[in-house]
C-alpha cells in the first residue's frame, strides 16, 4: 500500500475536515496517480470530497461507522475488513488517502509514501507522523522545489523499511 498526501513544515495535513492549501500541481499528481486504482478513506475524507461523492474512476474502499452504507463505494467497518479487502488489488494500485486516523493507523502497513512537501505553515489541526524522525522510513526520491499556486512545494517518495505485511 502507499500513503498519498500533502504535510506543511510541521507535518500538518489539514484544518476543519479540509486541505491546508490549493495546490493545483499537487492535484493534478494525486489525481494522475491514483486513476484507475484503489483508494482508501475514512468516512470524515469522504464528507470533505467534493460533494462528499466518491471519487470517480477509482475503486473508493471507505473506513466507516457499521451503520453506514455509501453508493459507489466499498464500506468496511474494521481495520481487518479493510485489510483483507485491499489483499485483492496489487500493493502498488492501493492508496491511503487520508484522513489522520486511518493515516496513522495504517502507516505500519504501506510500503511507500508519497508526500507533497509544502514550505509553508498551515494552521494544521491534524498532523502525520514526522517521517524526517524517524529511521525506519528513508527518501528514494525528491524534486526540486517549485512554485504552486504561491507555494513552494516539493514532491518526496518515502519507503518503509519495517513495513508490516498483512
Amino acid at each position: 500500500m502507499i500513503a498519498i498526501l500533502h504535510a506543511d513544515k510541521e507535518w500538518g495535513i489539514g484544518k476543519k475536515n479540509d486541505l491546508m492549501f490549493s495546490l493545483p500541481l499537487d492535484m493534478k499528481f494525486f489525481k494522475e496517480t491514483t486513476m484507475g486504482k484503489v483508494v482508501c478513506m475514512g468516512y470524515n475524507t469522504l464528507l470533505s470530497l467534493p460533494n462528499a461523492k466518491p471519487l470517480k474512476n477509482r475503486t473508493n474502499i471507505l473506513l466507516c461507522p457499521n451503520e453506514i452504507e455509501i453508493e459507489g463505494c466499498i464500506c468496511v467497518h474494521s481495520v481487518e475488513e479493510l485489510l483483507s479487502k485491499v489483499k485483492n488489488y496489487p500493493a502498488d494500485d492501493v492508496f491511503i488517502i487520508g484522513g489522520a486516523s486511518v493515516y496513522k493507523t495504517l502507516l505500519p502497513y504501506c510500503d511507500k509514501i508519497y508526500i507533497t512537501k509544502v514550505n509553508a505553515i498551515g494552521g494544521a489541526e491534524v498532523f502525520f507522523h514526522n517521517l524526517d524522525n524517524d529511521d525506519n522510513f528513508v527518501i528514494t526520491s525528491e524534486s526540486n522545489w517549485i512554485n504552486d499556486n504561491g507555494y513552494d512545494i516539493k514532491f518526496v517518495t518515502y519507503k518503509n523499511n519495517a513495513v508490516i505485511d498483512f
